[in-house]
């Protein structure tokens, strides 16, 4: 995503839920809310993007607690965009927070999973860089979590 659609640092750019039987999950929010899943594959199982009735784009996910998720909390979990997770993780811990997933690759950018003083838990998300970006934060495909 580039241009104006772009979020900006501080925006919230996702929410998901993260837990051990999303298809069971999946199905709740369709019946409660009227979200339509769309299946997202992760290699031998689905997590899903959820669509409000009549909107094209989903708002949300619900994943399974496996693979690369299975270290994520059972909550909803707001993406808040930051310029750089891997900084913005060592301000959590500066601050009186905790790093409870620390930064990693995440669709071409790098996320982790904070803790503030207070017990609450969010994702800082560092967005992809826009073309011409080479070297700006999430450059760093191909490195280990």
């Amino acid at each position: 995503m580039s241009g104006p659609d772009r979020p900006r640092p501080g925006a919230i750019a996702w929410t998901d839920l993260t837990v051990p039987h999303a298809a069971k999950i999946r199905d709740f929010y369709a019946e409660v809310v009227g979200w339509r899943p769309e299946p997202v594959e992760m290699g031998g199982y689905a997590d899903f993007n959820m669509v409000p009735p009549g909107a094209e784009d989903p708002v949300a996910g619900i994943c399974h607690a496996r693979g690369f998720n299975a270290d994520l909390p059972p909550q909803w979990l707001l993406y808040v965009v930051v310029e750089d997770a891997d900084a913005a993780a060592e301000r959590c811990r500066q601050a009186g927070g905790e790093v409870v997933v620390r930064p990693r690759d995440l669709a071409g950018g790098r996320f982790c999973v904070i803790r503030d003083p207070a017990g609450a838990v969010c994702a800082l998300y560092a967005l992809p860089p826009e073309d011409g970006d080479a070297g700006k934060a999430g450059d760093t495909a191909g490195e280990g979590a």
